[in-house]
Parts: structure tokens; C-alpha cells; sequence
């Protein structure tokens, strides 16, 4: 496998002005495949522990609030 430059060499691709423009009306060349793209270890899955516990509970408390508002009025 090769770590060199992924993008298409400008001198020696077809459709393209000096500098590296696309001609008008010409469709500009696709990427090259890009092996070495994206992150080096599988990102952490799920919520963390904490953060959810407190959302849990604040929803519960919220949820408690409106049953005990609804049921003294």
C-alpha cells in the first residue's frame, strides 16, 4: 500500500487547463481512492454514564413535577 499524494496529477490528466482548471462544460476528475482516510482507532459507541444519568433524572424529576401539579389542582 502506497502513502503517496491521492489526487490525479494535473500534467497527465485529460480535460484539464494549465493550472489545473477545469474546461467549461467538462466534468472534473474523480478522487482518487483515499486508503489512509479517517480515524485511526473505532470511535467510542454509546453515552457515557454520567451524562445519561442526569438526563434520566431530570427527566424523572420533570416528569414528577407535572403529576404532582396535575393531581393538586
Amino acid at each position: 500500500m502506497s502513502t503517496g499524494n491521492p489526487d490525479p496529477d494535473p500534467l497527465v490528466t485529460p480535460g484539464l487547463e494549465p493550472g489545473g482548471g477545469v474546461t467549461p462544460g467538462d466534468t472534473p476528475p474523480g478522487e482518487s481512492s483515499t486508503s489512509e482516510a479517517g480515524p485511526r482507532h473505532a470511535p467510542p459507541r454509546g453515552w457515557a454514564k454520567g451524562p445519561l444519568i442526569a438526563i434520566i433524572t431530570v427527566t424523572v424529576m420533570v416528569a414528577a413535577f407535572f403529576l404532582v401539579y396535575a393531581l393538586l389542582i
